[in-house]
């Protein structure tokens, strides 16, 4: 799969690697079947073999029995892999799980609250400071979505190659990159949802982006000009 990904542009370099805790104990008494190590070793497979990779997952605070150790071996396991997206929860109980039917939830709410706090600072300050090195200046192939979510605003949004979400004025854009190689008849047209556009990246709002549309494009063109860009 990996190999794959890289490969083939169609693909989208991103993994969701949902990793739920740092500690192998805590992975043991989830019954998720791997280790921290392993999970690494993945990850380092993962990096390896497709550089630009972007990488999410999901974490859980206070699962049954968690000590003040476990909880820093989390910590320590997104502080390592510096994820682009994360899901982050409290642990509840769930009827018919084996944690229901062979453990006690027995971390106090409080405690809970104040580990997933830690957990969601960790994640917001690594993908600042990651988006801030990688990103900033960069010229992304975006998937056009459509208008922001923003009733007031005028700006569309879309999807980079690592699916991350990006924001960009909505306004005419070349309708191609001919004009690289001094092409003055190149016109101008309207974004539309589905099309493929590159984007210069110029802002960075934790894991989403900000950027400035520049022209249409295609995935075959894109990936035959990246050197140019």
């Amino acid at each position: 799969l990996l190999q794959l990904m890289a490969d083939r542009p169609n693909v989208c370099n991103h993994l969701h690697m949902p990793a739920q805790s740092g500690s192998t104990s805590v992975l043991r008494r989830m019954r998720r079947g791997y280790s921290r190590d392993a999970y690494l070793r993945l990850i380092d497979d993962a990096r390896t073999t497709i550089p630009s990779v972007a990488l999410s997952s999901d974490f859980i605070a206070g699962f049954c029995g968690e000590t003040e150790e476990e909880h820093r071996d989390t910590l320590s396991l997104m502080e390592h892999v510096v994820y682009d997206q994360a899901f982050m929860f409290a642990y509840s109980m769930r009827g018919k799980t084996h944690a229901h039917r062979t453990m006690v939830d027995d971390v106090l709410e409080d405690v809970k609250q104040r580990r997933l706090q830690e957990i969601i600072a960790v994640f917001r300050t690594n993908v600042q400071k990651r988006n801030e090195q990688t990103e900033l200046g960069q010229h992304r192939l975006v998937l056009v979505e459509g208008p922001s979510r923003k009733k007031t605003s005028t700006s569309w949004n879309g999807r980079t190659d690592q699916n991350k979400r990006i924001v960009f004025p909505h306004e005419p854009i070349r309708s191609s990159s001919s004009f690289i190689n001094d092409d003055a008849t190149t016109t101008m047209v309207e974004m539309q949802k589905g099309d493929y556009i590159v984007v210069e990246v110029n802002g960075v709002r934790g894991h989403s982006l900000t950027g400035r549309a520049l022209w249409r494009t295609t995935l075959q063109e894109f990936y035959q000009q990246e050197d140019m860009l």
